[in-house]
């Protein structure tokens, strides 16, 4: 038998990583919830309509706390801007099109976390790998034929 566990709301997730709770807090992780992979300027304009007064700092600043605090992974692909998501600790990669950026999450690539095993370790012990696939996604693709 399976059982489903409620989604904590975006307070209890402030609250459980020792974060002080605000209401521009609040919107920026309910607009993560909405737009996976999102940048910051993103979260922004899903954020002004609710929290009218919130500046681009104060996103970066909840998104860096909750980065800090395991409430958000940061992914960066290379010439585009970095970009947030909820899911963390999973040790999922992603797939980047080239063409209009769109994002999405697929599993790990093989086997266990950290996924990959390096030719040499140099003595690190590996936690995780990142693996960025790049292509061109079905619609891009479809627009192009």
């Amino acid at each position: 038998m399976s059982t489903t566990h409620p989604i904590p709301s975006a307070e209890e997730m402030i609250r459980t990583a020792g974060l002080r709770v605000t209401q521009s807090r609040r919107a920026v992780l309910d607009a993560l919830r909405d737009n996976p992979h999102a940048s910051a300027d993103d979260i922004l304009a899903a954020v002004r309509p609710e929290v009218a007064s919130t500046s681009v700092q104060s996103v970066y600043n909840a998104l860096n706390d909750f980065a800090a605090a395991g409430l958000v992974r940061r992914i960066e692909p290379a010439g585009h801007p970095m970009l947030f998501e909820l899911r963390v600790d999973d040790n999922h990669h992603h797939l980047v099109c080239t063409v209009c950026g769109a994002v999405r999450d697929v599993e790990c690539a093989v086997g266990h976390a950290p996924c990959l095993t390096p030719s040499h370790d140099h003595g690190f012990r590996i936690a995780a790998a990142e693996v960025t696939y790049w292509g061109i996604c079905a619609g891009c693709a479809d627009a192009a034929s």
